[in-house]
């Protein structure tokens, strides 16, 4: 039996995460976030702590309450833009946060799967291997390295996964991805522009859950690449968007990083390389057209 405590259950991976181990026999779940359940309605039988891991003592309470034998990390602050205006904010969640989570793995002798970023590196020369240097351009890219570092030194079990442009459907948030903006954009006439000059392996979110699973399973330690295999440019994944549904393409205009004003930069050409994930771990992520329509059908559905 495993005993699995998930950080931040309320996100898009907590979410997932929920829908694929709540059903299993073999897995006891515990779903964490600060604040309120927001998947009760969802998963009416799903056991839910609060827990803000920037909180130290909250962190260790409900870990030696539970006792699990591994833990998800999936809690962080994601956005690029807001980790560069609120850097206190980011450092809080994404370094202190996970010395916190560290500390009370190392005392309960609890194996720590952690998520990372494809921001960590400076998009120079991507695809990446587990190997590669990170070399962050952005605050948030600083803060996810940062952690990194933290979990490196860890006194027990942690595997790093690292993941790239997470896409999926969000219960009960309004919170979009690029298929459904994409989707949404087009039905409505509106011209939009994406850029063709970042290259990215996007990663389904129920992907990921699995990656995440499969670590569990294996009691993986090192790092480990889990995103799609596919390298495409956002304007790419438009196109692909815009052919599934059959939408107009003309409305698709292309565009590079210097047309938008975004306070972080964004790494060029990151993307990696899974073969490590594939072997090691037995990870098989749907192709980005797959994905497309699993994001299409769930949309439909909530």
């Amino acid at each position: 039996m495993k005993k699995i405590l998930i950080t931040g259950s309320n996100g898009l991976l907590g979410q997932k995460l929920a829908a694929l181990l709540l059903p299993r026999t073999d897995v006891e779940l515990l779903a964490t976030s600060r604040g309120e359940n927001k998947l009760a309605e969802v998963f009416p039988t799903l056991a839910f702590a609060s827990m803000d891991v920037t909180n130290r003592e909250e962190v260790e309470k409900v870990v030696a309450d539970f006792k699990p034998t591994h833990l998800i990390h999936t809690a962080a602050m994601t956005n690029v833009d807001q980790c560069e205006s609120d850097r206190e904010g980011a450092l809080k969640l994404n370094r202190d946060a996970v010395a916190y989570v560290v500390a009370a793995c190392e005392k309960h002798n609890v194996h720590l799967v952690h998520l990372s970023t494809d921001f960590i590196f400076d998009g120079e020369d991507g695809p990446y291997d587990e190997e590669a240097a990170g070399n962050p351009i952005s605050f948030y890219g600083e803060t996810k390295l940062m952690a990194e570092e933290i979990v490196k030194q860890a006194k027990c079990k942690w595997a790093i996964l690292r993941t790239v442009l997470v896409y999926g459907v969000v219960h009960d948030y309004g919170r979009t991805n690029i298929v459904l903006w994409v989707r949404d954009s087009l039905r409505a006439g509106k011209v939009i522009k994406v850029v063709t000059d970042q290259f990215r392996t996007p990663t389904l979110a129920e992907d990921l859950a699995m990656g995440c699973w499969l670590a569990v399973q294996h009691d993986a330690e090192g790092i480990y690449n889990i995103s799609g295999k596919e390298m495409y440019t956002p304007y790419d994944m438009a196109l692909l968007v815009a052919d599934y549904f059959e939408l107009d393409k003309s409305l698709i205009d292309k565009a590079d990083g210097s047309t938008f004003t975004q306070p972080a930069r964004r790494p060029a050409r990151t993307g990696f390389i899974i073969t490590k994930a594939e072997k090691e771990l037995g990870y098989k992520p749907h192709t980005f057209e797959e994905g497309i329509a699993m994001v299409a059908e769930q949309a439909d559905m909530y």
